[in-house]
């Protein structure tokens, strides 16, 4: 019965994004449109979000009539430093999302309306410890952008249009749905993305399937690790896996990330944000991972997963300092400068924790090609940390046909041998 209500729930709203894709996309590419329903997808949820939390509080103490976005802001402001302390952030309840949605036909700055209150809900994690998980993360919806049109009106009647169809979507109450709706609606909208504008995304997009084949395999034998890391987290679809797999509880210090693009990274923290994740329970990162790793002083991971781009770039021998990196450095030779793929290997090897797995997509590439990566495989099998190799299917991932395998290592294994699934 369960699970036949959470289909329903879950067509309903993978319709209702469909139909808001279609109506609204005309002059937004895709791919930036994207980034504009996330964006109102996450003022929303998290004005939702501390209202919610707010109300319950009230009504706990007996309060039953009270609601906070009915509240002045005036009123409102006495809560704002306990509210930074436990969620993160603040929102006025005269700029939370339902309020400025019931204004917006109305108001003719409403990009400038906008724009005002995306960066006060910024500008209220500043100087706190949530700061650099709010910082910029409303970057990349341009709400003057030429895109939604090219007069000021224009623009505003696509933004009414995007925060009534985002107002509309059925997300219920997000704490007794039986999706997790909101993060739902995201992994659809990247989905639907991702296959209509395959690798020119911008990134590459790990299948459902092989997330979840990756996470099991990190887990074999465990009920909760200590925290999970990705060194390639893209929008974090696969440390978010872990929340869904053993629940968020069972990831005791939370979900440690890393990306280059900076885009991508802001959608990632929107994406913890979306699943429900506080802010004390992830850390992501920007930046290289490869040559500006930061995630150093943490202690090693019981659980990395990770789909780094293939054969891609990197300084390699041409920066001095790699070479003794304790990174690299124990293999004695660094991945080639043209194919950093076994660079993420090294790296994630590195980091893992002595009784943890590691689960990465690998171009099939590293398996035979000679040189330098051949030594590096060889330092791999001589210390015993190759646990199996498994051999995945052709066309699985968006953008490219190849037929990838999955690296699984371990720094303690019991038997010196390597298990090959084709």
């Amino acid at each position: 019965m369960e699970n036949n209500r959470k289909e329903q729930e879950r067509a309903e709203l993978h319709r209702t994004i469909w139909n808001m894709a279609n109506d609204l996309r005309g002059s937004v590419d895709g791919w930036d449109f994207k980034q504009y329903v996330l964006g109102m997808l996450f003022y929303r949820y998290i004005s939702e979000n501390i209202t919610a939390y707010i109300n319950a509080g009230e009504w706990e103490a007996g309060n039953t009539e009270f609601d906070y976005a009915k509240l002045s802001d005036e009123e409102a402001e006495q809560a704002r430093e306990d509210l930074v302390k436990t969620k993160g952030f603040f929102i006025l309840p005269s700029e939370l999302f339902e309020n400025v949605r019931a204004r917006a036909k109305d108001d003719e700055n409403l990009n400038e309306t906008l724009e005002q209150i995306f960066s006060n809900i910024e500008a209220s994690a500043q100087g706190t410890e949530s700061e650099d998980n709010f910082k910029g993360l409303f970057d990349d919806i341009d709400v003057n952008s030429n895109k939604l049109g090219n007069t000021v009106v224009k623009r505003n009647e696509k933004l009414v249009k995007l925060m009534n169809s985002v107002g509309e979507m059925k997300l219920g109450d997000y704490k007794d749905n039986t999706i997790d709706a909101f993060g739902d609606a995201y992994e659809f909208l990247m989905g639907m993305y991702a296959s209509n504008a395959g690798k020119s995304g911008g990134e590459y997009y790990t299948p459902q399937e092989v997330s979840e084949l990756l996470t099991h395999l990190t887990l074999v034998g465990k009920t909760e690790v200590n925290k999970v890391y990705d060194p390639a987290c893209g929008s974090g679809s696969l440390l978010l896996k872990f929340a869904k797999i053993l629940g968020k509880e069972n990831v005791r210090q939370g979900f440690f990330g890393q990306e280059i693009n900076i885009t991508t990274y802001n959608l990632c923290r929107i994406n913890m944000f979306l699943h429900d994740i506080d802010y004390d329970k992830f850390d992501i990162a920007l930046g290289d991972t490869l040559t500006d790793p930061q995630h150093w002083d943490d202690e090693p991971f019981e659980a990395i997963v990770s789909n780094p781009p293939y054969s891609i770039k990197w300084k390699g021998d041409n920066d001095p300092i790699l070479i003794n990196d304790p990174r690299f450095s124990p293999a004695g030779v660094l991945a080639p400068k043209s194919k950093a793929d076994l660079a993420f290997i090294m790296h994630s090897l590195s980091w893992l924790a002595t009784n943890g797995t590691a689960a990465i997509v690998c171009f099939p590439g590293v398996m035979y090609r000679g040189g330098a990566e051949k030594k590096i495989r060889q330092y791999l099998i001589d210390n015993n940390y190759i646990d199996c190799i498994i051999q995945l299917p052709d066309n699985l991932f968006y953008g490219t046909s190849i037929a990838t395998c999955i690296m699984v290592l371990k720094k303690s294994k019991s038997e010196n041998s390597t298990l090959f699934i084709d």
